[in-house]
């Protein structure tokens, strides 16, 4: 019997995974229904600030010439916040072609979104996706909240919770540890002020990416970018860091904005936005189940973020675009199985995404192991040795050096120092050797 509401593919979520799925099927010639259940896309996105210029190009080739972009960025600053002093250094290289720019989301996935509609993606906004339709086992639809849609292959871009996943056993409960809590601030600023407080110009923009501060001994990161006309400050710490010790991010953001380092770049600032948000943080070993009977996952839905390198728009649209190559192919052969959507699984193992992840596939268990030696002692150990080695007091460098290394020994046992050495290796060898 023909089902009414039955289309070749249907994608859950017009986040940066699901439209580059839906455009990649779409561009194939075949019919797809994307889902989204905000306003408009990008109504219920978060994320730091960043979109990569290589894989964007890979889903729209043109996109620098007509998206919503605010600032290609030119710099990458690191910074380690101790309680009052802080150290930084920089890169910078204003020709780099595989860099990023910022955008704001409600901007650049609605435009997104549009640039699918032309290719033929048919979009459905302001409609929540409530169950997966199965048959047997396997995935032959959605069920929302209005009426029933029936495809041949659903694809799951629904980001980090996932209902529609675990309810089918492809992804468990989220455990604590393995999410982190993203909260950001956007924070209007004149655009002379931005350049003249970052040293860019009206088109450029600088990343912060900063450890410690308030977050010392916490496994959390934060992060600036700049906007045309706004700043975006935020900060993430592992759900579990702060459920254990009874901490508000907000509190900590408030914090972050405070710090004499901080504090000058945003001064005078008005508030324009506060947002919340969830970031997959398991890396490789959380990854779940990506593919069954008439089903794949994409994006965050799949944890595909790689945090060592503040990643994951860029996985998110090189899974969601592998996802609707599988899809094509599967639709070619008329086979939805679990044995022909495998190879979707097939290609991301053979891309960047999952060879990152395998990379960083120690660290996050060494780093919530050792955070209060690599996220605490050691950070402050930095700062404590340039604000030795800029001083000037009259005492002989010498002494200075005696004692810094005197002080570096004492903060921390001989069997400690050990055990940190060891895990470093530990995770530089898992990161170096050849899988």
């Amino acid at each position: 019997m023909v089902k009414k509401n039955k289309t070749d593919v249907i994608v859950v979520g017009a986040g940066p995974a699901g439209i580059a799925c839906a455009v990649t099927i779409a561009r194939g010639g075949k019919k797809v229904v994307l889902i989204e259940r905000g306003s408009f896309a990008g109504s219920k996105n978060m994320f730091g600030g960043a979109i990569y210029t290589q894989p964007t190009k890979e889903i729209f080739p043109d996109f620098e010439a007509t998206a919503p972009l605010e600032r290609k960025n030119i710099e990458h600053r690191f910074a380690i916040l101790g309680e009052e002093d802080s150290t930084t250094i920089s890169y910078k290289n204003k020709n780099e072609e595989t860099g990023s720019y910022t955008v704001i989301r409600g901007k650049f996935d609605r435009w997104m979104a549009e640039e699918a509609k032309k290719e033929g993606v048919y979009l459905v906004e302001k409609t929540v996706v409530r169950e997966l339709l199965t048959d047997n086992g396997k995935v032959v639809g959605v069920k929302t909240e209005l009426e029933d849609y029936y495809a041949n292959i659903v694809v799951l871009a629904d980001g980090v919770n996932s209902l529609l996943a675990r309810q089918i056993g492809l992804r468990k409960d989220i455990q604590p540890k393995d999410v982190a809590l993203s909260v950001k601030e956007v924070i209007k600023l004149d655009k002379e002020k931005i350049n003249d407080r970052f040293n860019i110009s009206d088109d450029e923009g600088c990343i912060h990416e900063i450890f410690g501060g308030p977050m010392l001994g916490m496994l959390g990161l934060a992060f600036m970018y700049t906007n045309k006309n706004s700043v975006t400050i935020g900060l993430g710490i592992t759900l579990s860091e702060l459920i254990e010790r009874g901490l508000k991010p907000y509190d900590l953001l408030e914090k972050l904005k405070a710090h004499p380092t901080v504090a000058p770049l945003i001064k005078d600032g008005k508030l324009e936005e506060y947002s919340a948000h969830l970031i997959p943080e398991g890396g490789y070993n959380c990854v779940p189940q990506l593919s069954s009977d008439g089903v794949m996952i994409v994006g965050d839905a799949g944890m595909l973020v790689n945090n060592m390198h503040w990643e994951g728009t860029n996985l998110a649209m090189i899974s969601g675009k592998l996802a609707g190559e599988t899809a094509l192919c599967a639709l070619k052969e008329k086979d939805f199985s679990a044995d022909s959507l495998k190879r979707y699984d097939e290609k991301l193992k053979n891309s960047f995404v999952m060879k990152d992840l395998k990379t960083y596939k120690d660290l996050m268990t060494i780093a919530h192991k050792k955070s209060d030696a690599f996220l605490d002692y050691y950070l402050r150990t930095i700062n404590s040795f340039f604000k030795m080695f800029t001083s000037v007091d009259s005492v002989p460098k010498r002494e200075k050096y005696y004692d810094f290394v005197k002080s570096f020994f004492k903060g921390r046992t001989f069997k400690e120092h050990m055990s940190d050495f060891g895990q470093l290796i530990k995770l530089v060898w898992s990161i170096l050797k050849w899988y």
